[in-house]
This record gives C-alpha cells, sequence and structure tokens, in this order.
C-alpha cells in the first residue's frame, strides 16, 4: 500500500495492483476456475452437435493454357485474316479467366436451377441463392503450377460432389461458348469465314452454270487470266481487312497503318489496271463467272486450310480444360471441428473465470479500504 498527501493536507491511499497479488487471488479461487473452464468447454463440444454436419468436395484443374501458335507462318499467306481472328504472340495464362468464369451469375444460376438450390437453401430470391452458393464455394488458383481447386461444402456429401463436378460441366460449356483462347478464337473466326465463303463458291458455282459458252469465251481462252485475277483480287480483298484491324487499333498516322494502306492502294490500282485492260471483254457472260468462281474457290481453299491449322493448334493447345481431379463423396465433415470448438470454449470460460475473480477480489478489497477510511 501506497500513501500520499494531498494539496489539502488530506490523506489518501492508492492501493498498487502486483502479479503476485493477482496470482495468489487466482490460486485461491483455483478450483472455480477449473470447473469453469472445463464446463464451459463441455458446453462448446454440446453445442457443436446443435450444428448441421458440413461435408467438402474438392476437384481441381488445369485451364487451357495460351500460347503462340505453331501455324504463324501458315499464316503468312493470309495476313489479312489472320490479323482479324486476333492472333497474338506470347504465352498468356487464362486462370484468372476460368476464375472468373466459376464465379460468374450464368454458371450460378445454371446450377441454382439445376439442383433446385432455392428450395434446399430456403430462399426466396435468386440473388440470396446465388450469395449462399458463393459463400459454399471456394477458388484457389496456384500462382506457380497455375492448378485451380474448387471446393463446395454442402450439408448432403453427395450433393456436394455432385455441385462441384457441375461446376466443371458448365465451366466447359461456357468456354467453349466464348473461345477464350487464342487457338480457340481463330478456330471460330475461320468457321465463320469458311462458311461464308462456301455458300458464295456454291452462289458462283450456279451462276458459271447458267452463263452458258460463247464463241467469244472460247476465244477468250479465261481460264489463265481468271485465276490471275481471282489470286489478286484475294490479296486485295485481305489487306482491305488487314488494314481495317490496323485502324481499329492504331493511329492513322502510325507507320503500320502507313504501310498497309500503301500495300492497299498498289493492290487496288493492279486490279484496277487488269480490270481496264479486260473492259472490252463480256464480263457479264461465261468469263465473268468464270473469273467469279475461280475467285472465291481460291479463298475458300485458303479459308479451308487456315480452319484446318486452327483446329489441331486448339487441339494441341488444350483447347479444354484439363480435369486432374473429379470431387468424391467426402466420407468425412468438415464443420463444425469439434476441437477447436472444445478449444475456443475451454479458452472463453478460463478467461471469463478469472476476469470474475479478479472482480470480486479488488471489489472486496475497495469495501475494505473504505469502511477502514
Amino acid at each position: 500500500m501506497r500513501v500520499e498527501t494531498t494539496t489539502d493536507g488530506e490523506i489518501s491511499r492508492q492501493d498498487e495492483i502486483s502479479l503476485s497479488e493477482i496470482f495468489s487471488a487466482l490460486q485461491y479461487r483455483w478450483l472455480l476456475i477449473a470447473a469453469s473452464t472445463i464446463v464451459s468447454g463441455i458446453l462448446a463440444v454440446a453445442a457443436s452437435y446443435l450444428i448441421p454436419p458440413s461435408f467438402t468436395a474438392r476437384t481441381s484443374f488445369f485451364p487451357p493454357q495460351q500460347q503462340q501458335s505453331g501455324a504463324s507462318s501458315a499464316l503468312a499467306s493470309l495476313g489479312a485474316l489472320a490479323g482479324a481472328a486476333g492472333v497474338g504472340g506470347g504465352i498468356r495464362n487464362t486462370g484468372d479467366q476460368y476464375v472468373a468464369l466459376v464465379q460468374s451469375v450464368t454458371v450460378a444460376d445454371r446450377i441454382i436451377d439445376r439442383f433446385d438450390l432455392l428450395k434446399i437453401y430456403d430462399e426466396k430470391l435468386r440473388i440470396d441463392a446465388q450469395l449462399e452458393l458463393a459463400r459454399n464455394t471456394r477458388l484457389n488458383l496456384g500462382k506457380k503450377d497455375g492448378l485451380i481447386s474448387l471446393e463446395v461444402d454442402d450439408h448432403d456429401p453427395k450433393r456436394a460432389s455432385d455441385l462441384a463436378n457441375a461446376y466443371i460441366e458448365e465451366l466447359r460449356a461456357l468456354a467453349a461458348r466464348l473461345a477464350l483462347t487464342e487457338a480457340q478464337q481463330r478456330r471460330v473466326f475461320f468457321e465463320g469465314q469458311l462458311r461464308q465463303a462456301r455458300d458464295q463458291l456454291t452462289q458462283a458455282q450456279i451462276a458459271l452454270q447458267g452463263s452458258g459458252v460463247t464463241a467469244s469465251a472460247v476465244k477468250a481462252e479465261p481460264k489463265a487470266t481468271a485465276e490471275g485475277f481471282a489470286k489478286l483480287k484475294a490479296e486485295a480483298t485481305a489487306a482491305a481487312v488487314r488494314l481495317q484491324v490496323l485502324q481499329r487499333s492504331l493511329v492513322a498516322d502510325s507507320f503500320e497503318v502507313q504501310q498497309q494502306s500503301a500495300t492497299v492502294a498498289a493492290l487496288q490500282a493492279e486490279l484496277n489496271k487488269l480490270g481496264r485492260a479486260d473492259a472490252g471483254g463480256d464480263q457479264t457472260g461465261y468469263i465473268g463467272a468464270y473469273r467469279e468462281f475461280k475467285y472465291r474457290e481460291a479463298l475458300f481453299e485458303l479459308l479451308a486450310r487456315q480452319y484446318e491449322s486452327a483446329k489441331v493448334d486448339e487441339s494441341r493447345d488444350g483447347g479444354q480444360l484439363q480435369l486432374v481431379d473429379t470431387a468424391k463423396i467426402p466420407e468425412r465433415k468438415s464443420k463444425p471441428k469439434r476441437s477447436l470448438l472444445l478449444l475456443a470454449g475451454l479458452g472463453i470460460g478460463f478467461m471469463l473465470a478469472c476476469l470474475w475473480v479478479m472482480r470480486q477480489h479488488f471489489a472486496g478489497r475497495s469495501s475494505w479500504r473504505l469502511g477502514a477510511d
């Protein structure tokens, strides 16, 4: 105890709190502290049995990896169409894209409808079911290996595994529609171009068959000139498409745009020159139809080769995600963890008992001090 004198001459006592006094008070009531700690731990374990058990199903997969296309040299002959197809260099990891797809509303809605989660989660609004599903789903993207791990919690172990595997199925379906990889983008692009070229080739063939063969057409021997014109026209078309692609991404005065503009102008001038030289011929009859047919035929063959190259690149690229582990029905529950709840209950019980003992001790000492004064 420490005694101090105030400015008014009155004597006041100020108690000092020492560690030895605290330990002494706790030691005196150790039986109460121990009993409270044990009771708190028992209550925590008993409460864990009131919590519905949760099971965690886990699956993992590798997303398709972007890589530089092996058909780059083949695409050089179709520079404009290759540029329009979005050919890019370097290696890109699509892991973040696939994580975003798993977390998308589209995938969540498909799974909610597929498993009737509105009823299972006892939710009236779809947004609440989406939030509950998101809370029960965890994703981890490995920074070194690129492996994506997906875990789903549910009170039913079989439904937990079904939900995890359903994520993979819905992800594959959505990724196939979006065509995320460079090879997929090229394949989708050339697929559309090839379909359009096939229709135009069919129309040109019908026009050629209906044009007939005249005497002037036979004398003109159109085969060589028509094939040359078709090749030049295809090159001019490809160069024009390439210029449009560059203009969307670069400024007008950039070197690439100016160079491509000069190429387009040169090819167009040559095409116009060839057209003027043949202006006296029959452009609406057999010669014109034959020329159009050869142009469409050459373009179709070129697109067909590039389409096949894109399909090969897509298969080599791993256009689909590679499943590593299929979700199995979990045999053990993941929550609640009774060992952690027991430790938490013991710790809370011990702390509360110590605080209560100290409060009673110092409250009694304060009463004694007031009585002494």
